[in-house]
């Protein structure tokens, strides 16, 4: 293997790691600082009815303390059983404790057979949009709600009240949250209305905040484990005015701004949860924990300034659904959707592409159409990686020929070196006198392995993240889905670097380069030391990938193993030819024709 062959492998080493994180490097949403602004509102302010004058307490005892200031449920307790509630695209179980949610499944996405489950709770985690009285520092609230369900509404209420010095409830003010669903959106609403009995601004005041609305469990579906490129959870925002979203950086795993949000998304690799707040100048805090049974806990709080009248109403709106433009985008459009909503802008949240984007684009019509021929996904990614080796033929061939005619010069580039061993200046004259002499261009067999990049970054955006890809089936029993690693056995215990389970398909990819790299040098000679490279190019680097790729989705890692399958083909092939012309060049040295005429 020739130096030129060597430095192209290398080349495609650092192409391959660059492309396999330019989206989120550099193509990908930029980071902001954590930042925290919140404005105290004044009791002086005109139009401002002060609430009673209750000892104020820290939010970490507004609720469930018992002491004078914190808050108290009164009134007759309703019954407590939790119920369920279905659309068109969600089946979602409701509890009373808290009026929250503690299931949230999308009927038309399925997760090993059964619906998405898009709530990720261990046994410790709060349901979802639960309320806090002030910040999140407390318990939340989780006293029994009075529930009632007309239509695609679903309202929860109870009284409320500040216990007073003496221990007793002060003046009831009413807590009632509002859930309203479409007939068939991804979108819903949470509505927040408190209502007091007496014209007196509402009595939550706890450090400068009325209630705080949590969204605690991690988005499903559920996972072992996380990584920056195979599947992820993660935070963006996207500030008023804005054109882009950005991705905020946590500071010990917390993020906290008080700047006004056009919404905040937690995305996963195929699914996201989005909240649009109105235009509230709520505080919005985002965390990240690393849970006992759950590898990641991401967290969103919504905390909400002192309430300045007798009622208000505060409303959300939350996409919960997948990350697909054609099911985010109605909401731009009043006309397209059941809550007249436009301009919501929610595809922003969505990886962005990168600069092969288009191409990306291209490739997936591309296997769409060979799906709708043959509806195995499986099948699709090997008629196209057969496709893409046809249409990159010419290119091969050219840089095989290339490495050809540079295998052929080695012995005499061994000789230039030898002769001038202390004199590179002198070696690079002869050896580009000696390229010039047998018409070849150095970069001939690296060129053309270079072109062939954008092509294999664009494959690689696809099928890592191919959303029609999750759940497809290539063959059953060992490939069910293509998204997902390929697990053939769980161990009782965890290889170092692999965890425990076992995954067939790299390992033929690494078997599959190692014999690709062995048989290209097949021929090849070189110096001790080039021997040395070539050996730690043809073994290194394919273990290397092995680990890189083990838990890479099963669609991708078949992809590459296909191609080097064909590649080992298209090489033994070149190989025979080049040893059949070595033969008749053999041939016709031992036996020349004659140049004497018969007579």
């Amino acid at each position: 293997m020739d130096k030129n062959t060597i430095l192209a492998i290398i080349l495609s080493v650092v192409v391959i790691t660059v492309g396999m994180s330019i989206q989120a490097t550099f193509f990908g949403p930029t980071t902001v600082e954590p930042a925290q602004t919140q404005t105290a509102v004044s009791a002086s302010e005109e139009g401002y009815l002060a609430p009673a004058s209750y000892a104020q307490l820290p939010s970490s005892l507004a609720w469930g303390s018992g002491l004078p200031g914190s808050l108290t449920a009164v009134g007759q307790q309703p019954g407590s059983t939790p119920f369920t509630f279905t659309t068109e695209y969600f089946s979602i179980t409701f509890n009373p404790a808290g009026a929250s949610i503690s299931s949230f499944r999308l009927n038309k996405h399925l997760d090993k057979g059964e619906p998405v489950e898009l709530l990720f709770k261990d046994s410790e985690s709060h349901d979802a949009f639960l309320l806090y009285a002030g910040n999140d520092r407390s318990n939340p609230i989780d006293a029994v709600f009075a529930h009632t369900v007309v239509g695609n509404t679903v309202t929860f209420s109870r009284d409320f009240a500040i216990l007073g010095q003496d221990g007793t409830p002060g003046d009831t003010f009413t807590i009632t949250k509002t859930y309203t669903f479409g007939d068939a959106d991804y979108l819903f609403e949470v509505d927040v209305e408190m209502t007091n009995s007496v014209n007196k601004a509402i009595p939550l005041v706890y450090e400068n905040s009325a209630y705080t609305l949590a969204f605690e469990p991690q988005i499903g579906p559920s996972f072992a484990s996380l990584d920056k490129n195979y599947n992820y959870r993660r935070f963006y925002i996207k500030e008023d005015g804005a054109k882009k979203k950005t991705m905020p950086k946590l500071s010990s795993g917390l993020y906290t701004t008080g700047k006004p949000l056009s919404w905040v998304a937690l995305a996963g690799k195929y699914f996201s949860f989005i909240a649009v707040p109105d235009a509230t100048s709520y505080t919005v805090s985002l965390t990240e924990q690393a849970g006992e049974e759950i590898p990641l806990e991401s967290s969103m709080y919504f905390t909400r300034p002192t309430i300045r009248g007798a009622s208000q109403v505060d409303t959300w709106r939350f996409y919960a659904g997948p990350q697909l433009k054609r099911d985010m985008a109605p909401y731009n459009d009043a006309t397209q959707n059941s809550f007249g909503v436009s301009g919501l802008n929610l595809e922003a949240a969505l990886d962005s592409s990168s600069w092969l984007g288009w191409l990306e684009t291209i490739l997936k019509a591309i296997l769409n159409f060979l799906y709708r021929l043959i509806p195995n996904y499986g099948v699709g990614i090997i008629l196209l990686t057969f496709l893409l080796k046809l249409l990159l033929h010419p290119i091969t061939k050219k840089g095989m020929e290339s490495t050809a005619k540079m295998s052929a010069l080695t012995p005499k580039m061994d000789e230039i070196k030898e002769r001038w061993p202390d004199n590179p200046t002198k070696q690079n004259e002869e050896m580009a006198a000696l390229y010039k002499k047998e018409k070849i261009n150095p970069m001939g067999g690296c060129l053309p392995m270079l072109l062939q990049f954008p092509i294999l970054i664009g494959f690689y955006g696809l099928l890592n993240k191919h959303f029609e890809l999750r759940g497809a089936m290539f063959i059953p029993g060992w490939i069910p889905d293509l998204s997902r690693p390929d697990v053939v056995a769980t161990l009782p215990f965890n290889l170092p670097f692999l965890g425990n389970e076992l995954h067939l398909l790299p390992i033929f990819y690494t078997v599959s380069m190692i014999f690709s790299m062995k048989i290209t040098q097949s021929g090849t000679g070189g110096a001790a030391g080039q021997q040395g490279m070539m050996k730690m190019m043809t073994y290194g680097m394919p273990i290397m990938f092995f680990f890189v790729l083990y838990n890479a989705p099963s669609g991708l890692i078949l992809y590459w193993s296909v191609m080097n399958s064909i590649s080992i083909v298209q090489q033994l092939y070149t190989n025979k030819k080049k040893t059949a012309a070595a033969e008749n060049a053999d041939n016709v040295q031992q036996f020349p024709q004659s140049t004497r005429k018969r007579r």
